[in-house]
């Protein structure tokens, strides 16, 4: 059996006398300190201040659409498909809905389904140039979409909930 997990990383790489050891030690500890449930929620804040913020910028108040940001729309993002009349507050709704949805851990697989598909959309047609930002939101989003919330969720209450009243 591998004592190494309940010393610390130095006494660990010590007592195998080996860099192997220490590295060894060190995977251990971080295993402990950063399990799936803290690096899920580190992903899902970390992503939800990106377009929750963003969103914000195209409001005043609590909810009232910026004038400047139909413009925005129109003159600057400029999406084939979706008149700025639509795009600007579907995209602010969403820009705002779905972080919190993923801040709480609720329904997090399709909230994160639907940032990506924001990502992909602004990647495609918005601000192509700007690629590495894009695959660091990815990088964030396609954990959540196949894992979902992890333990640290309301999706996991929901979980134990239903399982009980079945």
């Amino acid at each position: 059996m591998n004592t190494n997990f309940a010393r610390s990383p130095a006494a660990a790489a010590t007592s195998t006398g080996t860099i192997a050891g220490g590295i060894a030690a060190l995977h251990a500890l971080a295993a402990r300190l950063l399990p799936p449930s803290v690096q899920l929620l580190a992903a899902r804040l970390g992503i939800a201040a990106i377009f929750f913020l963003s969103g914000r910028t195209k409001v005043e108040g609590w909810f009232t659409l910026k004038d400047s940001t139909i413009d925005l729309f129109r003159y600057e993002y400029m999406l084939p498909l979706i008149p700025p009349e639509i795009a600007a507050p579907m995209a602010t709704f969403a820009e705002h809905a779905l972080p919190l949805l993923l801040i709480a851990g609720l329904f997090t697989r399709f909230a994160a389904l639907g940032l990506l598909a924001m990502t992909a959309v602004i990647e495609i047609f918005v601000y192509p140039q700007a690629w590495p930002a894009h695959l660091s939101w990815a990088a964030l989003l396609i954990p959540l979409i196949a894992q979902g919330g992890g333990v640290l969720s309301l999706d996991r209450l929901v979980s134990i909930w239903t399982q009980r009243r079945n």
